[in-house]
């Protein structure tokens, strides 16, 4: 479960990070991708670890009312499905259609 919360949080983070404060930046890189303790993040910008810990988790509120809001990483992980359905499908009946298959690869890169 924690894992699946730190990935789901980094991913938000990807995608919205230029919404937030620098400082609710820093506290979310800090401790989701670079796994600092709270402890660790409170002395490194000297406040209390209860200060850390309260705007970490009115960040993760702040990410996932954006993605409820926006939809970005829904959408984002529901294109990539699709275009993988549509790869093995043009893999499957046209093979040999080279316009089709980078025309393909166009539309992923774009969200790449």
């Amino acid at each position: 479960m924690e894992i699946e919360k730190t990935n789901r949080m980094n991913t938000l983070f990807e995608f919205y990070a230029t919404l937030l404060t620098k400082k609710q930046m820093n506290y979310m890189e800090l401790y989701y991708a670079d796994d600092f303790s709270l402890g660790e993040i409170a002395e490194e910008f000297n406040v209390s670890r209860q200060a850390v810990y309260d705007n970490i988790k009115r960040t993760e509120k702040i990410l996932e009312d954006y993605e409820y809001k926006l939809s970005m990483y829904s959408d984002y992980r529901i294109r990539s499905e699709l275009l993988d359905q549509l790869t093995d499908y043009i893999k499957q009946n046209y093979p040999a259609d080279e316009t089709l298959t980078n025309l393909v690869k166009d539309i992923q890169e774009i969200d790449e």
